[in-house]
């Protein structure tokens, strides 16, 4: 059993992936193909996604079940002690040492001052 989800692809290629795939959601297809098939199909949409987004899913013997492939993809497959998991990048920077959000140029940003003041004391 595979799920294939496509954002930003081209239509062509939505189209192309129907003819083994049901399509149950906009960019959305599951099926049943041979490892075969599955590793054709997931060359067709690595060659034509133009400029989108791909994550494949497939059943397989491992202690999870499933492997699971990203392509242009931000979150990135990590293999941690023979589990798969997906690595998320921080989308804003690294707390400070004081537990409040930081912004670029080191000033604290995203607080309000009341917010301040009950967790960092002072008036």
């Amino acid at each position: 059993m595979i799920t294939l989800v496509l954002a930003d692809c081209p239509a062509g290629l939505r189209g192309l992936l129907t003819r083994w795939l049901t399509e149950i959601s906009p960019g959305v297809f599951v099926g049943d193909p041979s490892a075969r098939i599955r590793e054709v199909l997931w060359e067709e949409v690595r060659e034509y996604r133009g400029r989108g987004r791909a994550v494949l899913t497939y059943s397989t013997d491992t202690e999870q079940g499933f492997a699971f492939a990203t392509h242009e993809h931000r979150w990135q497959p990590v293999d941690h002690e023979g589990l798969t998991l997906i690595h998320r990048p921080a989308d804003r920077p690294v707390p400070s040492a004081r537990g409040g959000p930081t912004a670029a140029d080191g000033a604290v940003s995203g607080w309000s001052k009341a917010s301040k003041r009950r967790r960092f004391g002072g008036r």
